[in-house]
């Protein structure tokens, strides 16, 4: 069974790797992604899926994945899957982005299964009503 360290380190590395890659050598991004007329769109792009890379990577490195670090990790991968999807299906862009799509898919799952499983210093104790004595 997974852990939610284990997810956010997964979805780290992928998010890193691939954040990062259009910023290192983007001839080679193309020939796997085709070609883009916005090279500073798919940098900006790039940029913000790397820090996000890097902050999950911090919180499971740091065994410190909070409910927020959660969200993160879904809302990054819900959106961009489905982006992925909607424009490889339109033909807008590669299908390779559909491949994509589908590690995101795995990533949001992967969530779900681990959803219960925080660790020790973000669990927050159960609040109970308490009935007022009379």
């Amino acid at each position: 069974m997974l852990s939610q360290r284990d997810v956010a380190f997964s979805q780290g590395v992928y998010f890193l790797a691939t954040g990062i890659w259009p910023l290192v050598h983007m001839e080679s991004f193309e020939a796997m992604t085709g070609p883009k007329a916005d090279k500073w769109l798919v940098r900006t792009v790039g940029v913000l899926v790397g820090v996000a890379g890097g902050v999950l990577l911090r919180a499971a490195a740091g065994n410190r994945v909070t409910p927020e670090i959660s969200a993160l990790g879904v809302a990054s991968s819900a959106s961009l899957g489905a982006v992925d999807t909607l424009y490889a299906i339109r033909g807008d862009s590669s299908r390779i982005y559909l491949a994509d799509s589908a590690v995101h898919g795995a990533f949001v799952a992967g969530w779900a299964q681990a959803r219960d499983e925080a660790t020790p210093e973000v669990r927050r104790p159960a609040r109970s009503i308490e009935t007022p004595k009379f």
